[in-house]
């Protein structure tokens, strides 16, 4: 198969996952490791992740909403404490990838689950990794953020957005993500889809799939 176009999850896939964040934070709490995990996973389309996600509520909203979830399985644990966690570090690699993909005339995008918080769409919260990230995102020919668009991943029309904005069908497009529920529906529609665990190998599986090594 010839695959001319790459969709690209940001956190998790460009950056470090921020699940390792809150694993720090969660240790550093006293709270039981994955709990955030744990609180988002519960009513997803519908918690308070979910609704800040697609900017049904502000930052102080969710993180009162939050803690209330989290109370309701026995932690206490602030929303933003949470937010303050969000923005993963660059992974050079990766945006090194973003640049021979470009020169080899494959164009990238960019679907991205994001809250309204934080600077930018990286959710940074210091200027340095805030611009690091918009200068990132300057090299993508078109990015979908769920806040921005209000509706997030996994529904599966944030993918068919994609494809009309590109005016590719799924069947030309490979889509890295770093949650298996995200690469579903990709894979549904016809997607080649890939789960990255590491960058190594997410990389690996990119290159194997468009027959270059990688980055």
């Amino acid at each position: 198969m010839n695959y001319d176009t790459v969709i690209f999850d940001f956190g998790g896939v460009i950056t470090s996952s921020p699940f390792e964040a809150f694993n720090r934070l969660e240790a550093e709490k006293g709270v039981p490791k994955d709990s955030v995990r744990r609180i988002n996973s519960a009513d997803p389309d519908d918690n308070a992740w979910a609704k800040f996600e697609r900017a049904e509520i502000d930052a102080a909203g969710f993180d009162e909403a939050f803690a209330a979830e989290a109370r309701a399985i026995g932690i206490e644990l602030r929303g933003a404490d949470v937010l303050a966690r969000l923005a993963g570090d660059v992974r050079p690699n990766m945006v090194a990838t973003l640049d021979r993909l470009q020169a080899e005339g494959i164009r990238i995008s960019c679907i991205t689950n994001n809250v309204p918080a934080g600077k930018g769409s990286g959710m940074a919260m210091d200027d340095q990794k805030a611009a690091a990230v918009k200068d990132i995102m300057q090299r993508f020919d078109h990015i979908i953020e769920s806040s921005k668009a209000g509706i997030r991943k996994p529904d599966p029309r944030i993918y068919q957005m994609m494809c009309e904005a590109l005016n590719v069908e799924p069947a030309q497009c490979i889509y890295l993500d770093d949650l298996g529920i995200n690469c579903k529906p990709a894979a549904a529609l016809g997607m080649a889809a890939i789960k990255v665990s590491s960058e190594q190998q997410a990389l690996g599986d990119l290159g194997a799939l468009l027959n270059m090594q990688l980055p």
